[in-house]
């Protein structure tokens, strides 16, 4: 009887074990054939999760969504774009470097020759030599986690914006897997000079106060972006290029293995980004209190205060985003501020200025910078600014080490020598580094200055939003290509309007993925679109030079990153830039008003190009051609600084930027 009363047993056991693996089976069908799209009980645990993180975060003003957190304190309109800043971001993108670095690195010799290697490189560049560099993937992983937001009710002010046609995403393209880039000015000739890969991975966005945006609307609003602005609209026959576009976007980016970006901030967005950080002040608060504060509190209310300007020989006002706060800032900077220059640091890392080449800017401001006698303070305590005077370019030439497809000993030096400021001097700590500041152009700067340098202000030639520039605390830099160091200004100056037969003009190598995009819609298609590859090689450039002083309009496309040398030589020569590079932060684009005096062209609207260019009437051209002279002053290096030359413009905006984000202790 028990041997029965067990199979009895045992029988029962079965068929409870079955019914439960059947109603479980049942579930799972019914859920994949009711609901295709979701898994109803994933979501519903996630949804449980998270509305107990939200509560367990409510007392501290923060808004938990997925994986995403926002503030929802007093400044919840400052929700724009999100940065996230991860260590294993970096170590995902130091592991993938291209192997085409090794091919460069071939050509190059010793990374550690700075004389004659870096003057060949920037000439190579600059001119569009022919090169071997190609891009990669090193940002794949992270772009699998970084999120850009639209900024709050920007869907709905879009048929507001003044560039309205311009600003819808293209779906088509996909979404951005890589960040490397050759240097990006190459003119265009072929040439035996060896080129050097300048490979960028940096996906790192902060999240922290500092990264909030800032702009004050002009009151001196450009008539030509207003008179224009429907002119510039996308003609409705460019609506049927879309497929063709996306496929040769599509297939420039297999070659070079770069990706457009996932989400396209337009300029409009920006000036929004910018309004909203000068409307909260979001800077980390000092751990203690100083009478520099008080200082720059007050040269805050003085510039929001400013008395209207209205005789200036030598500034413009149509170029500017508010011309009378610009001049009194500029005043008071002149009157008022001290920097002190740490000493710290060993060349050729720090204290040590290329001053030719594309990355020249960095070398200018610091050889300037340090030799300053009007803004340099030896008494750190009466310092308003703290420079860390660092060469990106060198970095990377001293400490790269070839063939190893790496950067993270650069980023990791860059770390420590910032553990080894904030430790030795109490200054860093007073802020967190939101009074230092740091000036590098070379592609990887964004990526050496991760970690505690991010807390600083970072002017970059490399200002993408995609790869954590935040507007209103970090300085577009302007990439300059500097030919000669004893005379930066050689060549300078251009043709009148009536002299400028061509309509658009390009030259140089096929650099990322809108280059040859660029070439296959407009290459040899239109006499009046000079749009070439590298051309042939003439004596100082003249054939390059003279198209720019012959076009009305000089094409400015990204080439393996955002930034190019083109818009400043295209302000050299007096001709007005057309930018191609989405989500490209222009220079000075605090208190410059670039949709006065610039083109801006989104990547996906290249077929349509010369329709947008021609649409643009001969008197509005002919006053973006003035004001292009008019705002060349900013963008010139001289042998001595000169009031409103390029160095006094990017210590101002660093100056302009800390302005607006001080907060009293």
């Amino acid at each position: 009887m028990d041997q029965g009363y067990q199979h009895l047993c045992l029988a029962k056991a079965r068929r409870l074990l079955f019914l439960v693996g059947a109603t479980v089976a049942i579930v799972i069908v019914v859920q994949y054939l009711e609901f295709p799209s979701s898994r109803v009980l994933v979501s519903l645990f996630s949804a449980v999760n998270t509305r107990s993180f939200m509560s367990r975060n409510s007392s501290t003003g923060l808004e938990v969504l997925g994986n995403m957190t926002l503030s929802n304190g007093l400044n919840t309109t400052n929700t724009g774009i999100l940065h996230e800043t991860t260590d294993s971001d970096e170590a995902s993108d130091d592991k993938k470097e291209t192997a085409e670095v090794s091919k460069s690195e071939e050509k190059e010799g010793s990374p550690n020759n700075t004389n004659e290697s870096e003057r060949k490189r920037g000439s190579s560049d600059s001119f569009g030599l022919v090169s071997n560099e190609t891009t990669s993937d090193d940002l794949a992983n992270q772009d699998k986690n970084s999120t850009l937001n639209t900024i709050n009710g920007s869907e709905e002010k879009k048929a507001m914006a003044p560039d309205a046609s311009y600003i819808n995403v293209d779906k088509d393209i996909a979404p951005i897997s890589g960040r490397n880039r050759s240097s990006d000015a190459d003119p265009g000739y072929p040439s035996s000079a060896p080129t050097m890969m300048n490979t960028f991975s940096n996906k790192t966005f902060s999240t922290d106060e500092n990264s909030s945006p800032m702009i004050f609307e002009s009151s001196n609003t450009s008539s030509v972006r207003k008179d224009t602005a429907g002119a510039l609209k996308r003609d409705e026959n460019s609506m049927s290029t879309s497929g063709s576009f996306s496929s040769k976007v599509t297939a420039a980016k297999r070659k070079t293995s770069k990706k457009p970006p996932s989400r396209v901030i337009s300029i409009y967005q920006m000036n929004e980004l910018l309004r909203q950080s000068h409307a909260s002040s979001s800077s980390v608060r000092p751990l203690w209190p100083s009478g520099v504060d008080q200082e720059m509190l007050f040269a805050k209310s003085q510039i929001e205060n400013a008395s209207l300007v209205k005789n200036e020989s030598r500034l413009y006002a149509p170029i500017y985003r508010n011309v009378s706060m610009f001049r009194r800032s500029y005043e008071l900077m002149e009157k008022m501020l001290r920097v002190y220059v740490y000493q710290d640091g060993e060349k050729p890392i720090f204290h040590q200025p290329i001053l030719d080449g594309i990355y020249a800017s960095e070398g200018w401001f610091m050889k300037h910078m340090e030799a300053n006698e009007n803004f340099v303070t030896k008494d750190p305590g009466k310092a308003h600014l703290f420079y860390l005077p660092f060469s990106s370019r060198l970095l990377e030439l001293t400490l790269y080490v070839r063939h190893s497809h790496s950067r993270t000993n650069l980023i990791e030096y860059m770390r420590n020598y910032a553990g080894t400021i904030a430790a030795k001097y109490h200054f860093w700590n007073r802020t967190g580094g939101a009074d230092h500041f740091v000036a590098a152009c070379h592609d990887w700067a964004p990526a050496e200055t991760r970690g505690p340098l991010l807390n600083c202000i970072r002017a970059l030639c490399n200002a993408d939003i995609e790869v954590g520039f935040s507007i209103g605390k970090d300085v577009s830099l302007p990439e300059t290509y500097v030919r000669s160091a004893q005379n930066p200004l050689k060549n300078l100056e251009g043709n009148p309007p009536s002299q400028r037969p061509i309509l658009a003009f390009f030259a140089g190598n096929m650099h990322g993925y809108v280059r040859p995009v660029l070439l296959d819609y407009w290459g040899n298609k239109d006499p009046d679109m000079k749009i070439f590859g590298p051309m042939p090689h003439v004596k100082g450039n003249a054939n390059y030079i003279q198209h720019m002083k012959n076009s009305k309009f000089c094409i400015c496309p990204r080439g393996h990153e955002v930034n190019s040398p083109r818009i400043v030589e295209a302000i050299f020569y007096e001709c007005v830039p057309v930018i191609i590079s989405d989500n490209f932060v222009p220079p000075f684009f605090e208190v410059l008003d670039w949709e006065s005096f610039a083109v801006i062209v989104l990547e996906k609207d290249i077929p349509n190009l010369k329709n947008i260019l021609v649409s643009i009437p001969e008197e509005k051209y002919i006053e973006m051609h003035k004001r292009v002279k008019k705002v060349q002053q900013h963008f010139l290096w001289h042998s001595k600084p000169e009031k409103y030359d390029l160095f006094h413009m990017i210590l101002h905006s660093v100056w302009y930027n800390r302005i607006f984000r001080i907060r009293p202790a």
